[in-house]
C-alpha cells in the first residue's frame, strides 16, 4: 500500500486518504474509499492487541457501534498486529459485525498524521488505574499486568509488532463524511497525564456523528 506520511494529526475539513488494507473480521482488503458517497465512517487507529488499552478502544468502538449505525455512521478498527493473528484473537474475542483491519506496517497511521513518540518519553509515564491496578506503574510493567490478568497471551506474532518499532505509537480515530473530509478527531497524547491512553468522550463523537450526517 502507497501512502504519504503528514506532519500532523488530520483536522476537521481535511481530506482524508485511501488507505488499502487486509481485512480481519473478513477475506480480502478493505478500502476507505469503499465507504465515499455511501457512509459516513468512523476509523480507529490503534496499536497492536498486544496492549491492554488497544484491546478496550477496539471494545468501546464495538459498544457504539449500535447506535452509531443508526445515525449511518459505519465503524473501521485498524491495528498492527499481523492479520492471523488478530483473527485468531477475534474468534475467541468477537465482536459482532465491527469491521478489523490489519496494518502491520503502520502506513495507515503515518496517513493520518499519527506520529511515534521516543521511548524516553514512554518510559516516564505513569499510569494510575485504581481498582485495575495495584500501584501506578510505567507502561510496559502496567502492560505486563493487564496482559497476564486478562490472560492475553503474547506470541511471536505479538512479539514481531512490538518489535516493528523501538517508539511509541500514538493512536487517534477520525469521524470522515460521505465526500472523504474529516470532521472529528481524537488523538491520543502520550505524555504524563492528558489524554494518555484514555478513549473519546462518548457523549462528544456521538454529537458529532449526528452532526456529520448533514455533510
Amino acid at each position: 500500500m502507497s501512502t504519504s506520511s503528514v506532519d500532523r494529526p488530520l483536522q476537521p475539513g481535511d481530506k482524508a486518504p485511501n488507505i488499502v488494507l487486509d481485512a480481519i473480521s473478513r477475506d480480502g482488503k478493505i478500502a476507505l474509499d469503499d465507504f465515499r458517497d455511501r457512509n459516513p465512517l468512523l476509523i480507529g487507529m490503534f496499536r497492536g492487541l498486544h496492549c491492554p488499552f488497544c484491546r478496550r478502544h477496539v471494545a468501546a468502538m464495538a459498544r457504539l457501534k449500535p447506535a452509531l449505525r443508526e445515525k449511518g455512521v459505519e465503524c473501521l478498527a485498524v491495528v498492527i498486529t499481523p492479520v492471523e493473528r488478530a483473527r485468531l484473537y477475534f474468534r475467541y474475542h468477537p465482536a459482532p459485525d465491527l469491521l478489523a483491519a490489519s496494518d502491520p506496517e503502520r502506513a495507515s497511521h503515518r496517513a493520518f498524521g499519527l506520529r511515534e513518540v521516543g521511548m524516553d518519553t514512554v518510559m516516564a509515564i505513569r499510569v494510575d488505574l485504581p481498582g485495575e491496578l495495584p500501584e501506578p506503574m510505567h507502561v510496559m510493567a502496567m502492560n505486563d499486568f493487564l496482559n497476564k490478568k486478562e490472560g492475553y497471551e503474547i506470541t511471536e506474532a505479538d512479539q514481531q509488532a512490538m518489535a516493528s518499532s523501538l517508539r511509541g505509537q500514538v493512536v487517534g480515530q477520525f469521524l470522515i463524511d460521505r465526500g472523504g473530509i474529516v470532521r472529528w478527531n481524537f488523538t491520543e497524547a502520550l505524555e504524563d497525564g492528558l489524554n494518555t491512553f484514555r478513549a473519546p468522550n462518548p457523549e462528544e463523537l456521538m454529537s458529532a456523528a449526528s452532526q456529520v450526517a448533514h455533510y
